[in-house]
């Protein structure tokens, strides 16, 4: 790579092969193409895979299909993140070093349990933006020589972040840099609101969280572009930029494409997918014209 494209703006679209595309799917993907031409940059493309069990290279192949439909074009060679898992590892061997992740046993009935019977009192377990409930402080208290004999038990578990530690370490606020569709400027990150996130699985190597930070910096990846619904989750994705040192990109967080009773596009509808459209005759400058671009 010459030191011209080095200096490049860097975007990337970046889907997981668990289904295939539909409109929204296709904003993000047009939006990212158009940001990256304006600003004479490049535009990757990275395929989010370390689902092993949804993800799949039949799906694959119908997005790449897809997007070359749609007129995308992108950059050689595409990033599968399944191809890059001791990447991960590395960078979550390095914070359990630090002593600021734990391991977790309770299964998601355990937890499920445990938030029952406490909101049986009246008050409120704390929950993430997505909804979930926070992971119990159980494991998290657990002495280290405790779990560490748990873990040589062979018992499944996951690895999350402890919050509360990693905050106190920090003892700075953060903020990212946005320049979306419903706010801009600085903005304030609030990783607390997410509880004690996962970062990896016994049946996931890296949560997206996780791997998504580490790709975007191994990537050179400038300029984040992507739908509201990720908004929040930059909270956690800076803390763990600063955590790791790495770089902290631009943000764009784009509108939603939503359907007819104004709930985000999945890719279980089928009328919404791209392949459909393709089938009923439609062009990708008809698509653009749907996504309101």
């Amino acid at each position: 790579m010459t030191t011209s494209e080095r200096q490049k703006p860097v975007f990337r679209f970046a889907p997981s092969p668990n289904g295939p595309l539909h409109l929204g799917h296709a904003l993000s993907a047009l939006l990212n193409q158009d940001m990256a031409q304006a600003q004479h940059g490049r535009l990757l493309l990275r395929i989010e895979d370390i689902d092993l069990t949804r993800c799949t290279p039949e799906f694959e192949a119908v997005i790449l299909r897809d997007l070359d439909w749609l007129g995308i074009g992108w950059e050689s060679p595409v990033r599968r993140q399944s191809e890059h898992f001791p990447e991960y590892q590395a960078a979550l061997h390095a914070l359990i070093e630090r002593g600021l992740v734990y391991p977790a046993f309770l299964t998601r009935g355990e937890v499920k349990a445990r938030v029952a019977a406490y909101e049986t009192t009246g008050e409120l377990w704390p929950r993430d933006p997505d909804g979930t409930p926070h992971y119990p402080a159980i494991d998290r208290e657990r002495p280290e020589h405790e779990w560490r004999e748990i873990l040589a038990s062979g018992k499944k578990h996951a690895w999350r972040l402890d919050m509360r530690k990693t905050l106190d370490l920090i003892g700075e606020l953060l903020f990212w840099t946005e320049t979306g569709d419903t706010r801009s400027g600085e903005i304030a990150a609030e990783p607390e609101v997410w509880g004690d996130v996962i970062l990896s699985r016994s049946d996931a190597p890296s949560s997206y969280h996780l791997s998504v930070v580490v790709d975007d910096a191994l990537q050179g990846v400038t300029h984040v572009v992507r739908g509201l619904d990720l908004f929040h989750a930059t909270s956690v994705h800076r803390l763990l930029q600063v955590l790791l040192g790495l770089p902290q990109p631009i943000y764009h967080h784009h509108r939603l494409v939503l359907d007819a009773d104004g709930r985000k596009l999945s890719k279980s509808e089928g009328d919404s997918g791209l392949g459909e459209l393709r089938a009923q005759g439609l062009s990708g400058a008809d698509v653009r014209r749907l996504v309101g671009l």
